[in-house]
């Protein structure tokens, strides 16, 4: 059902070419109608974050691919709900055009992170950090989690405030027709 689902709105968007916001906002089902598109694309920031190896990182080394950027903590109930369905939707569609970045924000040890997603079982998200909250409140973050989405040149489209199905039918939809062509 979520296939024949996804390749009927598929079809819908391929012939509005591109993806616009009234299109994208009529996909919005069940968690997703809590996703707030912005009427203009927001610019985001050139803070770093701490990746999994202790590198700097930026939002810039993602553009060209639609991002989902999810801000996070290890001792945040709803984040513990939302990060398997995080973690099914990179598998389903991650990949050159598209990815899930996880950034766990405030005082979240490695230590803690890691045990974190192995409770969880959640081995292909990304271990990023932002202890500082230097990002997180560089983009306004408020309360977690926060799931932001990211266009290909890595302007803010859209934003959701709180746990969410991100591997739905209607959250598929939404992303995949950000991403195909």
């Amino acid at each position: 059902m979520r296939y024949l689902l996804a390749t009927i709105l598929y079809t819908a968007l391929a012939a509005t070419a591109n993806a616009d916001v009234y299109t994208l906002e009529a996909l919005r089902g069940g968690d997703m109608r809590k996703l707030q598109f912005h009427s203009e694309p927001k610019p985001t920031t050139e803070i770093a974050f701490i990746r999994a190896d202790g590198s700097i990182g930026r939002l810039s080394d993602y553009h060209g691919k639609v991002v989902i950027l999810n801000f996070w903590a290890t001792w945040c109930a709803p984040c513990r709900k939302e990060m398997p369905e995080l973690s099914a939707l990179q598998s389903t569609l991650g990949g050159n055009n598209f990815a899930v970045l996880t950034i766990a924000t405030g005082p979240n040890s490695p230590d803690k992170i890691a045990a974190f997603f192995n409770e969880i079982r959640i081995d292909n998200l990304p271990s990023h950090r932002d202890p500082r909250q230097t990002l997180a409140r560089e983009m306004g973050i408020l309360g977690l989690p926060a799931t932001l989405l990211l266009d290909r040149s890595g302007q803010e489209i859209a934003r959701l405030l709180g746990a969410a199905n991100w591997h739905s039918d209607s959250a598929l939809s939404i992303i995949q027709a950000l991403i195909e062509p």
